[in-house]
């Protein structure tokens, strides 16, 4: 993990520790990097209570039970969808809070028209908030970690409220 999100992911993991809170992760092209930095605090299982890499349709279905009709009308890779993704995570759980990322880290964007460097993020629960980031970088690992950065310091916005 950068040295950057170090402090980042100590803030959440003392907020969410301090309020007894808990959160929980979809995720699909940090490709579990969302969860490995929450969970590289020690004592994380006092708040982390699970994540899941959504990469594949299947994928979906099976850890998070997004099904065709839960997304149906939703736009592919728009915050409405992220925001679907971070509330069933946060239910199947039963989590005080929901992450979930989906984008296009590259090195080529996907077949919705796209481009690499793409990332909608939300954080649902008793805030809801979400984002789109555009790198402009097709650069698939530096954007694998902009977006990690960007889910986390969204989470912490929503925990400093």
């Amino acid at each position: 993990m950068p040295d950057l999100l170090n402090g980042v992911v100590q803030r959440i993991a003392e907020r969410l520790k301090a309020r007894g809170e808990t959160v929980a992760v979809a995720e699909s092209s940090t490709g579990g990097l969302i969860s490995a930095s929450l969970l590289s605090v020690p004592g994380a299982s006092a708040y982390f209570l699970g994540g899941s890499v959504v990469y594949t349709l299947v994928s979906r279905r099976e850890l998070i039970r997004i099904t065709a009709a839960d997304v149906e009308g939703l736009e592919p890779l728009s915050e409405p969808m992220v925001r679907k993704f971070a509330e069933r995570a946060r239910e199947q759980l039963n989590a005080t809070w929901g992450v979930a990322e989906l984008g296009a880290a590259g090195p080529t964007g996907v077949r919705y028209g796209h481009p690499a460097g793409t990332s909608v993020i939300a954080v649902t629960g008793p805030v809801t908030l979400s984002t789109t980031i555009q790198t402009g970088s097709d650069d698939r690992e530096a954007n694998m970690w902009r977006f990690t950065n960007s889910a986390l310091c969204l989470l912490r916005d929503v925990l400093d409220r």
